[in-house]
């Protein structure tokens, strides 16, 4: 006998990097994936603490992974940091970003 009206937990999307950014550039880091509150942990660039993650899990502040693009830019299109996909607007009315 198997059971009916049961259904797999959505799971989320996986968490894909999007473009690179040239030097000198931002990253745009807004997912919350890139936030860990439970752990600090050091930062693989300065050695500080801190809860930031790359994309790929990477504990490291925003701002040294942006110094970093900027100083190896020829090892920056490897990957290694890179900034969120941009979301698709939801409506034609509200696709400025972040601003109303």
């Amino acid at each position: 006998m198997t059971r009916t009206g049961r259904t797999k937990q959505k799971q989320k999307p996986p968490f894909e990097p999007g473009l690179i950014p040239a030097p000198g550039e931002l990253l745009v880091w807004r997912d919350g994936q890139h936030f860990d509150r439970w752990q600090d942990l050091p930062c693989t660039l300065c050695g500080q603490p801190t809860p930031m993650r790359s994309h790929s899990g990477e504990p490291v502040h925003k701002a040294c992974a942006e110094d970093w693009l900027t100083a190896n830019p020829v090892e920056a299109r490897l990957g290694r940091f890179a900034s969120d996909l941009t979301p698709k607007p939801k409506s034609k009315d509200k696709g400025q970003g972040d601003h109303a």
